[in-house]
């Protein structure tokens, strides 16, 4: 097996930079005319001027939490797809809805590095168990494993039970999802007495995967591997045997800008992850994914050249992903309108038992278990996930205008 992808990714990076640069002048050349929406974004803009970074950083950041709002003035994708819907391979759906395209490319999401550098190669099986429900997920990984000749169990998330027969008869030596199930998964098939021992590599994604789990996963012989991921860009970076960083993609350029602005940030700053792919069915230019992170220094050494992301640090605004899902303020504010004489609702997100974990708190002048339950039960209808609730006083909470607050450990 060869140490990289393809020769790519040990490319000079000014070589790299030109080429990035000039293929973005030639797409939007040919998709701003097809694409409404791009072409509002380009007002002003001399494509032919887009020869650095800092003639980029003229163009307005268009911003994950803008794209509802979009989507339903020009649905389904808001004036930004190049192809008709008609003619993707697939029409997706996130939480909020915000809808997502795939085209028919061969690896349309740019995994098939990401698997790659995990150690995949044709002729592994991989369990995949992210959601084909909707959402891209499952699609994003299985489109790169078939791109490497990997035979695919398409598992979905859930059904521990049927996960571990499979696990048993098939015998996958790979597994792709978030790193909180596939602790299930391998504890619950040890319970059963049919320990997951065909599993030997992961490219897990959608939730953290701290130091503690890092290691407790490592200690059951399974090699993994972290992907920085959306659902609307693919692959944005992924980890290698170096285990320094995230390497960014090719396809894609990478800024790093100060978080409510589009002005990038000097190298090693923390701020929003800001994003163009060049794709041709959905080009999106200086995308805001509201994550944060930095650009580390220096060159990786298991000899890829592109730029490192520092990882996941957090997010930009206070739309948090929780178990692979986004939990949006618009969501908890949802649940408080439903519930009348409520005051603030603040939903505070940890990790307990290394998964991740919500909490609902909210001011009532009622303490009946009754609205506990009915807020739970709100909770989980709004968001799909399950959370405890406290009531607590009136005028008690913060009153600091934060509606989720994040307090995993960062790293």
């Amino acid at each position: 097996m060869s140490e990289h992808f393809d020769a790519a990714e040990t490319r000079d990076p000014e070589q790299r930079e030109i080429a990035l640069l000039a293929d973005l002048r030639d797409l939007l050349a040919w998709a701003a005319p097809a694409t409404p929406a791009l072409a509002r974004q380009l007002a002003g803009i001399d494509i032919a001027s887009l020869t650095d970074r800092a003639a980029l950083a003229a163009i307005p950041v268009l911003r994950k939490s803008e794209l509802l709002g979009m989507q339903r003035v020009a649905p389904p994708f808001a004036g930004l797809a190049t192809t008709a819907p008609g003619g993707l391979k697939r029409l997706l759906m996130s939480p909020g809805p915000i809808f997502d395209p795939e085209g028919y490319a061969a690896d349309w999401w740019g995994c098939a590095r990401a698997l790659a550098a995990a150690g995949f190669q044709k002729g592994d099986i991989l369990l995949n168990t992210f959601s084909y429900h909707f959402t891209p997920g499952a699609h994003i990984m299985e489109s790169g494993a078939h791109a490497l000749g990997c035979a695919v169990i398409p598992a979905g998330p859930g059904q521990t039970e049927m996960q571990i027969e499979a696990i048993a008869a098939l015998k996958p030596n790979g597994y792709a999802g978030t790193p909180d199930f596939l602790k299930i998964i391998l504890e619950k098939a040890e319970e059963a007495g049919k320990p997951a021992l065909s599993l030997r590599k992961a490219l897990v994604s959608g939730a953290a995967f701290p130091p503690s789990l890092q290691q407790w996963v490592a200690g059951r012989g399974i090699d993994a591997y972290q992907a920085y991921a959306t659902a609307d860009l693919g692959i944005v970076a992924y980890e290698t045997a170096a285990r320094e960083g995230l390497v960014v993609n090719e396809g894609i350029i990478v800024e790093i800008v100060r978080p409510g602005t589009g002005e990038p940030l000097p190298e090693g700053e923390v701020g929003e992850v800001v994003v163009t792919r060049l794709n041709r069915d959905y080009p999106l230019l200086r995308f805001g994914t509201g994550d944060l992170s930095r650009i580390l220094p220096g060159r990786s050494p298991c000899g890829r050249t592109n730029q490192r992301l520092a990882g996941w640090l957090g997010r930009a605004d206070q739309r948090t992903k929780v178990k692979g899902m986004f939990v949006d303020p618009a969501q908890i504010a949802e649940i408080a309108r439903e519930h009348a004489g409520l005051g603030r609702l603040r939903l505070v997100v940890t990790r307990e038992a290394e998964q991740d974990a919500m909490l609902l708190r909210a001011e009532s002048e009622s303490f009946a278990p009754e609205l506990a339950e009915a807020l739970g039960a709100a909770l989980r209808r709004v968001t799909g996930l399950k959370g405890a609730v406290e009531l607590h006083p009136m005028g008690s909470l913060p009153n600091d205008g934060r509606v989720i607050a994040d307090e995993r450990p960062v790293g």
